[in-house]
C-alpha cells in the first residue's frame, strides 16, 4: 500500500487475507486484481453494486518470495523452552504464541548481541544487576549451556526481597539452582573479590546502571551489556528556568535525562 510518501508492506493468511480483500472492495476500491500463479482473477463493483468478476490464464512469471525466507533464530520455535513458556511467549510444545512473536523476537535479537560478542569461551561467570523478574537471565543461562555449551556460574542481584526468592525457586524448579543463584543486595554497595567475565544490566533503575558499569570497570569485565535506565536523579535536577522547552514535555525530559 501506498502514500505519498510511504510504502507499506503486510503478509497474512489465508483467512485474514480474505476479509482484508473483502474489506478494501466494500469499503475503499471498486476493482481489484488479485494476481496468483496461475490466474489474474478480476473483480469489479458496478454503479449499482453488483459485483463482476472473471479470470485469465497468467502467463507472467512475477511471484517474488524473497521476502517470506524464513528468519533463522538462535532460538528456534519447536525447541522447548521452560522460561519462554513460563513467561507466556511459548506453548508447552515449543510453538510461539502468535501475540507474543515480536516478545520472541526482541529475546532473539538480544542473544543475537551476546553471541556476536563471545568468542570461543569455555566458562563465563556473569552478574546481573538489577535483575528483577529475571526472565531474561533464565533465557541467557539456557543459551549458554544448551546451545553455546558453555558452563557458567550466573548471579543475580536485585533490592527486592519477594522478587529474589520468586527467582531462586524459579531456578531450583528448573534445575539451574547450583549454577544461577540470585541474592539480595544494593549494587551501590557491591564487592567481589572474584573474576567476573560478563558484567548485564538491562534498564537497572535510575544511578543502579552507573553503578554497576563502575564496578564492571573496575572488575575489569571483558564483557559488558548495558541498556540504561530512567535516570531520576538526573530528570529531578533539570531546572525550568533552563530547559523549559524540553521540560514541559515529559517524554522529552526523559529522553534528555537519559542521554
Amino acid at each position: 500500500m501506498f502514500t505519498k510518501t510511504q510504502v507499506f508492506h503486510k503478509n497474512f493468511d489465508e483467512e485474514s487475507a480474505k476479509d482484508f480483500l473483502v474489506s478494501c472492495l466494500e469499503n475503499d476500491f471498486n476493482n481489484l486484481e488479485l494476481f496468483t500463479k496461475d490466474y489474474v482473477h478480476s473483480y469489479r463493483i458496478t454503479s449499482k453494486g453488483k459485483l463482476l468478476s472473471n479470470r485469465r490464464k497468467s502467463n507472467e512469471d512475477f511471484l517474488v518470495l524473497s521476502h517470506n525466507k524464513k528468519k533463522s533464530y538462535i532460538l528456534e520455535e519447536g525447541m522447548i523452552i521452560p522460561p519462554l513458556v513460563d513467561l507466556g511467549v511459548m506453548l508447552e510444545d515449543g510453538k510461539v504464541v502468535k501475540n507474543h512473536y515480536d516478545k520472541f523476537k526482541q529475546i532473539n535479537r538480544f542473544l543475537e548481541i551476546i553471541d556476536d560478542s563471545i568468542k570461543d569461551e569455555k566458562y563465563l561467570r556473569i552478574i546481573d544487576f538489577g535483575c528483577g523478574k529475571s526472565y531474561l537471565t533464565f533465557i541467557l543461562y539456557f543459551y549458554l549451556v544448551n546451545i553455546k555449551k558453555i558452563e557458567c556460574d550466573i548471579i543475580g542481584l536485585d533490592l527486592k526481597e519477594d522478587v529474589i526468592n520468586n527467582c531462586n525457586n524459579i531456578s531450583k524448579k528448573y534445575g539451574y539452582d547450583n549454577h544461577l543463584k540470585f541474592h539480595m543486595g544494593d549494587i551501590s554497595k557491591f564487592k567481589d573479590s572474584l573474576n567476573v567475565d560478563m558484567i548485564i544490566t538491562l534498564h537497572a533503575c535510575d544511578t543502579a546502571t552507573d553503578y554497576a558499569l563502575y564496578h564492571a570497570i573496575n572488575m575489569k569485565c571483558r564483557y559488558i551489556f548495558s541498556v540504561p535506565c530512567c535516570q531520576h536523579e538526573i530528570n529531578n535536577q533539570l531546572s525550568n528556568n533552563y530547559y523549559h522547552t524540553i521540560t514541559k514535555f515529559g517524554i522529552l525530559k526523559d529522553r534528555f535525562s537519559a542521554i
